[in-house]
């Protein structure tokens, strides 16, 4: 008679956790290293600490697989493979947030001769909604930032919708709340956001200002006049009171992305935040709202160091990036909080050779207990790291040494001579922690984790 007894109460105790589990999340953050597959991770951790220790990220509960072919592609760009993430949606490279049905359009040029128009039709597809959206529509508070321009492919594919990932002022202006092109489906608009690139924002000036916007329109000013602060430093940004702020726009470069980790921190001089000091200012600005937060986070100049096959600038960017989650960490409540870290795409970088266990990841490949350098059939040294294409294909190999490949401008070796490194198309990692995070396992589509994210916020 006991066993149905015990039986019974099993599957009452496991149903009960099961129901416990399924309970909606208040707040999600969502991690993207762009670029970040599963050798970066390892390389950033070995060079970080060492081959026996754990990045933040890989000590989250649980982890995945991801799948992250486009619509027309094998290997993705970023702005389909975010927006995949975002809106549940496969669709073409070089698309944001729209109908699989949409093309890639060519951008065009503003009356200063400068790149970043639209050129989408009217009849080039459809938005589709955003997790960001979705979350504001839920009365959550929202937020993206990053270390690349704002107006960059992963970013602009929470909060906007456009035929092409280039079409950078357009995209800006989607983000000004009752501006020409803002998009509605925002609400009252974006709570957070913080990144690079202020020339997209503001109005051109041909002395200071060459890549401005040629409708002199001053985007910031426009949200300030809406009550959002803004700040350009990082002292700024540590000044900004999150109890009397719920809203910020931080742009932190006049022009291009935010310097890579490595440069900005033996630039005494900086201004830059860290994604660390973003992050935790986000966090400390959302949680405001009692109906709780979306918030995107992204470690991007990981994805443009390997482009330029410098593995010392990812590798230190992954460990910024990982920095951050650890921030994020400290702040936030994993029983009410879903924090979900993963990546866009992979690239090409690779492990060589049999390095004895604590030689230097970016060092050369040197084997056994006496360190013996690994040479190539002509007698020259090999690095552990290399890619699959890129920049530095030598016609004729020579000898390399630990001084050389160790700089912080030193560019591993190609297979392929590329003018710029290539997209991976392997799948990536998903790591996550907190509420509901025992639903990512197994080998996922991008598409999927959508899913599972706005299932989680009930959205």
């Amino acid at each position: 008679m006991l066993k149905p007894i015990l039986f019974s109460a099993t599957i009452a105790t496991a149903l009960a956790s099961s129901a416990a589990l399924a309970a909606p999340v208040k707040n999600v953050i969502f991690f993207l290293g762009d670029g970040m597959g599963p050798t970066t991770v390892t390389a950033a951790q070995i060079y970080s600490v060492g081959e026996e220790g754990l990045l933040t990220m890989e000590t989250l509960d649980y982890a995945a697989r991801i799948k992250t072919f486009s619509h027309d592609a094998q290997t993705t760009d970023s702005a389909p493979s975010m927006a995949a993430y975002m809106t549940g949606v496969k669709m073409n490279n070089e698309v944001i947030s729209m109908s699989s049905d949409t093309v890639a359009e060519a951008v065009l040029k503003d009356a200063n001769g400068n790149k970043g128009l639209s050129g989408c039709a009217s009849t080039n597809g459809q938005a589709v909604p955003t997790l960001l959206e979705l979350a504001k529509a839920k009365g959550k508070a929202v937020g993206s930032i990053t270390t690349t321009e704002l107006t960059h492919a992963t970013p602009a594919a929470t909060y906007a919708h456009i035929c092409h990932r280039d079409a950078a002022y357009d995209i800006a202006a989607q983000a000004i709340p009752g501006g020409a092109g803002f998009n509605t489906a925002l609400g009252d608009g974006v709570d957070v956001l913080m990144g690079g690139g202020a020339n997209y924002w503001t109005p051109y000036n041909a002395t200071s200002n060459k890549r401005g916007r040629a409708d002199g329109r001053d985007l910031p000013a426009e949200l300030q006049a809406q009550g959002y602060a803004s700040v350009t430093t990082k002292a700024g940004l540590a000044d900004v009171d999150p109890a009397a702020t719920s809203r910020l726009i931080g742009l932190f470069t006049t022009d291009y992305h935010l310097d890579y980790d490595l440069d900005r921190q033996k630039n005494a001089a900086s201004t830059q935040p860290s994604l660390a000091d973003m992050t935790s200012k986000a966090i400390d600005i959302l949680k405001n709202n009692s109906d709780g937060y979306f918030l995107m986070v992204e470690g991007g100049r990981i994805d443009h160091a390997l482009h330029g096959t410098n593995a010392k600038r990812a590798l230190q960017d992954a460990v910024a990036f990982d920095d951050a989650i650890k921030a994020a960490l400290a702040k936030v409540d994993l029983k009410d909080t879903l924090i979900v870290v993963t990546a866009d795409h992979d690239h090409t970088m690779t492990f060589n050779g049999y390095s004895a266990k604590g030689n230097n990841i970016l060092d050369l490949v040197k084997e056994g207990s006496d360190k013996t350098i690994k040479r190539d059939v002509n007698g020259n040294a090999i690095t552990t790291l290399a890619f699959g294409n890129g920049p530095n294909r030598k016609d004729t190999r020579t000898d390399l040494t630990s001084d050389e490949v160790m700089a912080d401008d030193y560019l591993q070796e190609s297979g392929v001579k590329l003018g710029s490194e290539t997209h991976g198309g392997g799948d990536v990692m998903l790591f996550a922690s907190g509420t509901n995070a025992n639903t990512f396992k197994g080998t996922l589509d991008n598409t999927k984790v959508f899913e599972l994210v706005k299932t989680a916020l009930d959205l």
